[in-house]
């Protein structure tokens, strides 16, 4: 150990419980190679395995309910002197399945906090990559370009650092800002590169107010109205899986005889996927609304009736004869599948969304035959938009 450790910082690696299985070690001369080295792999020191302080972060990170993932042994030191207890390393940049497997035992949310570099950026890709089928979330902390978070705390302070951990953001909105950031938006031709790099991210947002919410900001981005958004979304997708592509025309509806994927369409099939995602909710809420008032949408309609009552097995009682209402129902229970956790505050945000709708329409219908009424649906709306605020305050502290 001595000559293999010569002229170098060691950090014990230790094992869940804090038994010591091997070192690693950092050269202390400018010109030393390599400039890490570890214990040599055995059945006891297997550095895909190895978490730098999972030790000491398995009580804090049960108490604050995530667990914070660096990438080296002074990023960790650094974290735990600034109270960030709940922090681990990664050894280096390559997050592996073994480690996720421990990493699942302290907790299901996982912030990346990692260099602000390439080789960082990367393996936050690999990382979503590697968490996408378990039942995880991902958090990233956005650094300043080509800092990590010891440099961060050495240069403007401990507070720095937990502010930015405390305003993580999940990593699908990380990972489509840097689309948005590293592609020329002012050029067509960069706005369509930024498109086909976004479009699988996009593709499998989970419904609710963040999803929308993001779509919202990408359609403002690329210079598209939202319809439009969803419609070349939805195409790509259907390309990609050997179904006929939407080719959409200029207002955003297909051209082959496809229905509309305009907002109100998208809106009521996240409002119906949510009554899935969430069956007591989802029964509930569908018995105390009026397909026929707040849904636009033949199909999604439809799709509402056969669900009433059905919210807990959607699948059954459908008709061996209509294939397109089969077709709406399996679409809406993978979508609520693959949704994740969702909580009934993104139900009733997605109930408000159409019912702010109908009385717009109400609004529009009755300026059109004269004006009656049109000042007791505007203080409906008015109330329907104060619950709408009301309900996003609570998702966005929750998030």
């Amino acid at each position: 150990v001595y000559d293999r450790f010569r002229e170098r910082i060691m950090f014990p690696s230790t094992d869940a419980r804090g038994n010591v299985i091997g070192f690693g070690a950092r050269a202390m001369r400018h010109n030393q190679q390599p400039k890490y080295l570890n214990t040599a792999e055995s059945d006891l020191y297997q550095k895909r395995k190895v978490l730098f302080g999972l030790d000491r972060a398995r009580a804090p990170a049960s108490r604050a309910g995530n667990v914070i993932l660096v990438e080296g042994y002074t990023d960790v030191l650094a974290l735990h002197q600034t109270g960030l207890g709940n922090a681990v390393g990664i050894m280096g940049t390559a997050l592996t399945e073994m480690q996720i497997e421990e990493l699942e035992r302290l907790a299901k949310v996982f912030v990346l906090c990692l260099d602000s570099d390439r080789a960082g950026r990367d393996a936050m890709l690999r990382a979503a990559q590697l968490t996408e089928k378990r039942n995880v979330e991902l958090r990233v902390v956005p650094l300043p370009e080509g800092t990590d978070p010891a440099d961060l705390i050495e240069r403007a302070g401990a507070d720095a650092l937990r502010e930015r951990v405390a305003a993580s953001v999940p990593f699908v909105k990380f990972h489509v800002e840097r689309i948005l950031e590293r592609n020329d938006l002012t050029s067509a031709e960069g706005r369509d590169r930024a498109f086909n790099q976004l479009q699988p991210a996009l593709r499998d947002l989970p419904p609710g107010a963040f999803g929308e919410e993001l779509l919202r900001r990408v359609a403002g981005k690329l210079e598209l109205s939202e319809a439009r958004l969803g419609s070349l979304i939805e195409g790509a997708s259907q390309a990609g899986v050997g179904r006929p592509q939407t080719i959409p025309t200029g207002d955003g509806a297909p051209t082959n005889g496809a229905e509309p994927l305009d907002q109100g369409f998208r809106a009521e099939r996240t409002f119906l996927a949510l009554c899935v995602a969430l069956p007591q909710a989802g029964a509930r809420t569908l018995f105390e609304i009026d397909p026929e008032q707040l849904i636009t949408s033949e199909r999604m309609r439809r799709a509402a009736r056969h669900l009433a009552g059905r919210t807990q097995s959607p699948l059954a009682d459908l008709p061996p004869d209509d294939d397109e209402l089969a077709r709406t129902v399996a679409d809406l229970v993978a979508r609520a599948g693959r949704a994740g956790h969702v909580s009934e505050d993104q139900l009733e945000h997605a109930r408000l969304v159409l019912e702010r709708a109908r009385l717009e329409r109400a609004i529009r219908r009755a300026r059109a035959e004269g004006g009656s009424g049109i000042g007791d649906l505007a203080r409906q709306r008015e109330a329907v938009l104060d619950k709408i605020r009301k309900v996003v305050a609570r998702l966005e502290r929750a998030v």
